[in-house]
């Protein structure tokens, strides 16, 4: 501790008056804390002679007190109180202040504190950081985050030079210094132990501060798990490991007749069985489950009760289990929310995806690949290209599979009920809603996929929601105002440039990317081949089978389907197969079946130009007609597949069972 005396005071004064003149001096004799705070106050404009400080409006003292200063104040006092008792009388008197140095509080002899009030403005609501104050105490300890104790020539203005502080830094619950204690008196008692005695109450302060959040977190957090169970509609027990229960939500005092009973503290066997066998009942509530079926006992009855339970474990901060949460939800239940769910399956997987040609096994491979993860997909094509088929088929081949499947059509929702479609709504939300509430497609969709198709006709408004349960991964149903956790695997699909959209103002930028992690692109009809083939001949087989026709197709059909451009993609042309073969006769399906505009676009009876009409007598397939096409196309294998109506794949597997040796028809190296 600093040797504080009468002729160190002196040799202050002479280097003070010196300093605040710009004189030079041999300095390094002061403390290097005091001169680096006299340099502070000297860059702040603090006048040495005169006060300077700023004091706070009642309201706004009011408002420091009863608000973020509230609780220092509520431990701080009875410390300054206790510490006051052991100085009273000697001239000494105590000042809270908060982070900025504003005084919160001040506890001390009657006549110091009139005197600091008249000689140096130190009242409720003043300032004392050394901004305002220069080098003093409170606001050089606050400045420098440590104790330190001041003694008269080392204050800054001069008013203040007759006095002795002692000032330590107060840290909250969250490591932060939030205020500093004070230890005023007269320069003359100057006490190494004073600077002690304001650390030892700070520290006081300091770990009850802590202690008091951490109580306030462990209450605060007791009643928010208690307002979450009692809003569950299911029954809801928490226990610790040895099954003893902890808590339990009203719904299921309710449903199991506990509504009278002391069950608190007591283990949860002594009320409730899950099994009438004794040793399968103890092991019931070892593992985890999830809905299931199980006839509850209870202990004053013979009557099974049916109930889907779920068990899942606590984990405690350790990582370690620390208890359980035991859900009852009446099997009732369970039933009506899967009727209500039960159109929400998909139909398809990647092996219902009828292709041949080499883009759809690139998007296939891509597809899979995002069935892998569960980031948000977002699927691009033209309309009718199969974008839900896609998504039907991730979903099928992931880790949400066994959830539900639904779909929803963003650009055929009424405006008005977009939001309540998607999110639901509370029983009294508005006019007409119903008396027990709804929930929307993305509860619905819990545990399972939501599939967004024509996202970009979705209304700028509700792209603000979707984005919110995008990060949060909660919803808050109309009205609602709690949210609701919900886990699901999001798809969106477009026919739209989005990017472009963007561009326009008609796509949140922000959606756009948190959608787009995974993309995949589905190629259209026409850049697909041969497969304009295989699904003509799929659409036409499977709807014959299904009226148990036996539908043979003219090979010249096949040549006026592969040169149509195909806008309607793949559903144009199943409606025109079930079209063509609703409309033939006999068991032929000829070019007349078609439709006029195909005929206008496609080829005609006479064949390719340059080649021979087809032989209708022959097979396409044959090792005659293979040779026909490749005569005519010069050894083109492309345009003899497109010649015979066949993919190319189906071409190389016919060259080796014929044993076809296409290089000695080539005239060109176009293929």
């Amino acid at each position: 501790m600093f040797n504080f005396t009468s002729g160190y005071n002196d040799l202050l004064h002479e280097a003070w008056q010196q300093f605040i003149n710009y004189e030079p001096f041999d300095y390094s004799f002061i403390r290097p804390e005091i001169l680096e705070s006299w340099k502070r106050s000297r860059t702040f404009s603090v006048d040495p002679f005169h006060l300077k400080t700023t004091i706070l409006t009642k309201q706004e003292l009011m408002k420091q007190i009863t608000g973020e200063n509230a609780l220092l104040v509520e431990v701080a006092q009875s410390y300054m109180e206790k510490l006051y008792s052991c100085v009273k009388g000697s001239g000494f008197y105590l000042l809270l202040c908060d982070r900025e140095g504003y005084i919160l509080h001040i506890v001390g002899d009657r006549e110091i504190i009139e005197h600091g009030e008249a000689t140096s403005r130190l009242v409720v609501g003043a300032n004392r950081s050394e901004q305002f104050a220069g080098t003093n105490a409170i606001g050089t300890c606050l400045e420098l985050m440590k104790p330190i104790q001041t003694w008269g020539e080392e204050h800054y203005i001069k008013a203040h030079k007759n006095y002795t502080c002692s000032g330590a830094p107060i840290y909250g619950a969250d490591g932060e210094i939030i205020g500093c204690l004070n230890i005023t008196g007269r320069y003359t008692q100057v006490h190494p132990h004073t600077l002690g005695m304001a650390i030892s109450a700070v520290d006081g302060i300091s770990k009850e501060l802590i202690l008091k959040k951490v109580n306030r977190d462990i209450l605060r957090v007791s009643c928010q798990r208690n307002r979450i169970i009692e809003t569950m509609t299911s029954g809801l027990f928490l226990l610790n490991m040895e099954d003893e229960i902890i808590q339990v939500n009203s719904t299921a005092r309710k449903m199991l007749g506990l509504k009278n009973r002391n069950i608190i503290g007591k283990t949860i066997s002594e009320f409730i069985h899950f099994n009438e066998d004794p040793e399968e009942n103890r092991s019931f509530l070892q593992y985890e489950t999830y809905n299931k079926d199980a006839q509850i006992y209870l202990s004053d009855s013979t009557i099974p009760m049916n109930f889907n339970v779920s068990v899942n474990f606590v984990i405690g901060g350790n990582d370690e289990k620390d208890g359980k949460l035991v859900r009852f939800t009446e099997a009732k239940k369970i039933n009506s929310l899967v009727n209500r769910i039960s159109g929400f399956k998909s139909k398809f997987t990647f092996t219902s995806i009828i292709h041949e040609s080499e883009p759809m096994e690139i998007m296939i491979r891509n597809s899979k690949k995002a069935a892998k993860s569960s980031s948000n997909v977002l699927i691009l094509g033209e309309s009718g290209t199969g974008k839900e088929m896609i998504a039907q088929s991730i979903h099928g081949d992931s880790s949400y599979s066994n959830g539900p499947f639904i779909a929803i059509n963003c650009g055929a929702l009424p405006k008005g009920l977009v939001e309540s479609e998607l999110f639901g709504y509370e029983k009294g939300a508005f006019t007409g809603a119903g008396k027990e509430g709804n929930p929307g497609k993305f509860e619905l969709a819990d545990g399972g996929t939501i599939f967004l198709d024509e996202i970009g006709e979705m209304p700028l408004d509700v792209q603000v929601l979707l984005l919110r349960v995008l990060e949060t991964r909660e919803i808050v149903r109309i009205g609602g105002k709690h949210p609701r956790p919900v886990d699901i695997r999001i798809i969106a699909a477009t026919n739209r440039d989005l990017r472009e959209e963007v561009k326009e103002k008609n796509f949140r930028e922000d959606l756009f990317y948190r959608l787009n992690v995974f993309s995949i692109k589905v190629p259209r009809l026409k850049d697909r081949g041969g497969d304009i083939k295989v699904l003509a001949e799929y659409f036409i087989q499977s709807r014959a089978e299904s009226r148990n026709l036996d539908v043979e197709i003219s090979p010249e059909i096949f040549s006026i389907l592969m040169n149509h451009e195909w806008p309607g993609n793949v559903r144009e042309l199943e409606n025109t197969m079930e079209r063509a073969l609703n409309i033939m006769d006999g068991n032929i399906l000829k070019p007349e079946h078609l439709p006029d505009y195909l005929l206008k676009s496609g080829i005609s009876e006479a064949g390719l130009p340059g080649t021979q009409p087809y032989v209708k007598s022959r097979k396409r397939d044959s090792r005659e007609s293979i040779e026909e096409g490749l005569r005519a196309t010069g050894g083109n294998i492309k345009k003899t597949a497109e010649y015979l109506g066949l993919s190319r794949r189906t071409m190389y597997r016919k060259f080796e069972k014929y044993k076809i040796n296409y290089e000695v028809y080539r005239e060109t190296e176009a293929d």
